[in-house]
């Protein structure tokens, strides 16, 4: 089953620029899916679209077949949306933030209990949940708006370059969860620009540039003999030169 359906989606600005231009992409159940794009190419415009941040033009975005324009309470209750710049509330501590977050969800206190423990140990963030978030570094922040994001077992958890501001320690945390979820049937939608994680851990990817989805498929299909660096060179070389 298709978790996220992106059909035809187009974002235009003021002043006509097309930020998304007709993106179409399907992500299975179970599938970590890697958009990679340079900087600009509209990765985290197609995201904010994705999860009912930001209305878009034409098209439609499908969450577990349920639309985000006609159902979006219904879609967001299976994301998890996790921002490159995570903005959280500074004047709670990280456990009454989490709480928070449990309690929009509707997350019972033994199961919320269970996986903020065991998320607070896998990030190394156990000791500090009692300070008050403004004290946190910006990797400490990203570690808790993790946690928040996988205390409510979503079934689709979309990340926009959730790799920069982790310490190596906590890269590799975040890599092995993320296999984990999707070994539980939950999908994976992430941008990076960061080619080697993508061709490591994705089993699918998806290149963008200017807007337009320059091709999608498994890492297999996408690059075949090749890398995936070389191949993404080729294809926005090309499409800069037609």
């Amino acid at each position: 089953m298709s978790m996220l359906e992106i059909s035809h989606l187009t974002k235009i600005y003021k002043g006509g620029k097309k930020a998304v231009d007709d993106l179409s992409l399907s992500v299975a159940e179970g599938d970590i899916c890697g958009f990679i794009g340079r900087n600009g190419a509209g990765k985290t415009t197609t995201i904010k679209c994705i999860t009912g941040i930001m209305d878009f033009d034409e098209g439609d975005v499908f969450i577990g077949g349920k639309s985000i324009r006609t159902d979006p309470i219904a879609c967001k209750r299976m994301i998890a949306y996790i921002p490159d710049n995570p903005d959280l509330y500074d004047n709670l501590t990280g456990v009454k933030y989490l709480s928070f977050i449990a309690d929009i969800y509707r997350v019972d206190k033994r199961d919320r209990d269970r996986l903020i423990e065991k998320y607070a140990a896998a990030f190394e963030l156990t000791k500090d949940l009692g300070d008050v978030i403004s004290a946190y570094s910006h990797g400490m922040k990203q570690k808790l708006a993790l946690i928040a994001a996988l205390i409510h077992s979503p079934r689709l958890l979309v990340l926009d370059e959730p790799f920069v501001g982790l310490d190596p320690k906590a890269s590799f945390t975040l890599k092995e969860i993320m296999r984990e979820q999707c070994a539980s049937g939950c999908s994976i939608f992430f941008s990076t620009h960061v080619l080697e994680v993508a061709e490591k851990l994705c089993n699918k990817v998806a290149i963008i540039r200017e807007g337009k989805l320059l091709t999608a498929g498994t890492i297999d299909e996408v690059k075949g003999d090749a890398s995936l660096e070389s191949v993404f060179l080729e294809l926005t070389d090309d499409a800069a030169k037609n």
